[in-house]
């Protein structure tokens, strides 16, 4: 070979092993997973007859609890100052918001509704590997795409559970997730409203895939942000990303077929582990929406166990004046998400251990009057905050606490929580979902419209429009 030629041969070598080495280095080079492609196929061929009726009684159970928190959220002031701005921003009304007799925009209408169903920290939480209010990102999303065109009771069970599916699992595959700051609710709840709506819209697999892409890469929410208006604005700006994804995706608008496991893709950079492979484990036999959760308080849900212990206390001590000291043991989580000390608003209020284990004592109840401005700073309140003593226990699980009252005689009362009320281990029942609703929805419509609803939703896999669910909710 002559040197000309064995120049030119080693440099075309050289220039394949060049380009080889930048693929490789390549930060969105394909890996092959097929991850974010099984997921988005088994979401788009999904229907309602592959669900269980473990999951077609959860999901009920969900919408009608999720429908009630929407509606006492409604009157919260944090909404008011949110209208005012949606009003004057949005588009075309073409969406109903619960509770205010009004219609927004396609993209503004779900962070209202979005925000009124989590602004109480009343509504549902998934806590299977995630902490994630999964509802409230899901139906606003859903709710606002049911007016364009009529969706059966049963395709709206389905695209609810598809949201599940999706939300859950991409936390599941990310489980460093937490950890690192995001609010999950913002940003699962951002993948879980884009798969629901994609359902609800019958989008094909590849379009599936790109919804996930595009409500991925809107993903947002910091849990700095707790204990003020933000919070919630999360869930309502997740529902709106997913409305916006499932729509772009729908007119062919494109993303990342690897948008989970990719070297750059979700479970890889908003978790500092990655363990992709559990986004597809148990997929079509586990469904995530069965091992929903749902508060009997409106607070964090950390928070439940202390709470059922000292509403426990409450009943057995003789005398609450002459309560000396309370003590607690908690999981970490408790008080790592919940420890503001000193409230000064309802808001924060509901991130507080010391608090929310205050009026519980007090009043033998943690509901919406528990929590709001004025509870937060009241004297009687504030005093017992400061006898309040915690310790974190690793031994214990998130749905576990044990609370200790000592009295002025020396006398000591105890009690330990094996599993909060509301978990998955402990459920409410569907009396106690129905009586809920009807606590919140009845002051807002009134109590015939809210009967109404529950008997709809009691059925809704018979209801042949949506839009007749959603006109008594407006």
């Amino acid at each position: 070979m002559r040197s000309d030629e064995t120049s030119a041969c080693l440099s075309g070598r050289s220039n394949q092993m060049s380009s080889q080495s930048v693929q490789a280095e390549y930060g969105a080079a394909a890996l092959d997973l097929n991850i974010t492609n099984d997921l988005a196929a088994f979401l788009a061929s999904l229907s309602f007859e592959d669900l269980p009726e473990a999951a077609i009684h959860t999901g009920r159970r969900g919408i009608l609890d999720w429908i009630g928190c929407a509606l006492a959220g409604s009157r919260h002031p944090t909404i008011s100052k949110l209208l005012s701005v949606l009003e004057e921003v949005g588009g075309m009304p073409q969406a109903t918001v619960l509770g205010r007799d009004m219609k927004l925009g396609l993209l503004e209408a779900p962070i209202a509704n979005g925000q009124m169903g989590h602004v109480l920290d009343f509504d549902d939480t998934h806590m299977g590997g995630v902490v994630l209010h999964a509802s409230s990102p899901i139906l606003s999303a859903l709710l606002a795409l049911a007016e364009r065109s009529a969706f059966t009771g049963r395709d709206f069970l389905a695209a609810y559970a598809a949201g599940f599916e999706a939300g859950v699992r991409a936390g599941q595959g990310a489980p460093a997730h937490h950890a690192g700051g995001w609010h999950l609710t913002g940003t699962l709840g951002s993948i879980a409203a884009g798969a629901a709506a994609g359902k609800l819209l019958g989008l094909n697999s590849q379009q599936m895939v790109h919804a996930l892409g595009i409500s991925a890469t809107q993903a947002a929410g910091m849990q700095q942000n707790r204990g003020t208006m933000c919070k919630s604005f999360h869930a309502g700006k997740a529902a709106s990303s997913g409305v916006l994804a499932a729509l772009l995706a729908q007119k062919g608008f494109d993303s990342s077929d690897e948008i989970l496991e990719g070297k750059r893709g979700f479970c890889r950079i908003y978790s500092s582990v990655a363990k992709t492979d559990l986004v597809l484990d148990e997929l079509g036999t586990r469904w995530e929406i069965t091992r929903n959760g749902h508060k009997p308080y409106a607070c964090g849900v950390v928070l439940h166990p202390a709470i059922d212990a000292m509403i426990a206390l409450a009943r057995k001590v003789p005398a609450s004046d002459q309560v000396t000291a309370i003590e607690l043991r908690v999981n970490p989580l408790a008080v790592s998400i919940t420890g503001v000390a000193d409230p000064k608003t309802g808001l924060k209020s509901k991130f507080s251990l010391t608090h929310s284990v205050a009026v519980a004592f007090l009043d033998r109840a943690a509901g919406i009057t528990q929590y709001t401005d004025d509870r937060s700073r009241h004297p009687d309140v504030v005093a017992l905050r400061e006898i309040v003593s915690v310790q974190t226990d690793e031994g214990l699980g998130k749905d576990q606490a044990w609370a200790a009252v000592v009295m002025r005689n020396g006398d000591r009362y105890e009690h330990q929580v094996a599993h909060a009320s509301g978990t998955v281990d402990n459920p409410m029942s569907d009396a106690a979902i129905e009586d809920k609703f009807l606590t919140n929805a009845a002051p807002v419509i009134g109590q015939e419209r809210a009967s109404r609803i529950l008997e709809m939703v009691r059925q809704l896999e018979r209801l042949g429009d949506v839009r007749n669910l959603l006109a008594l909710c407006a």
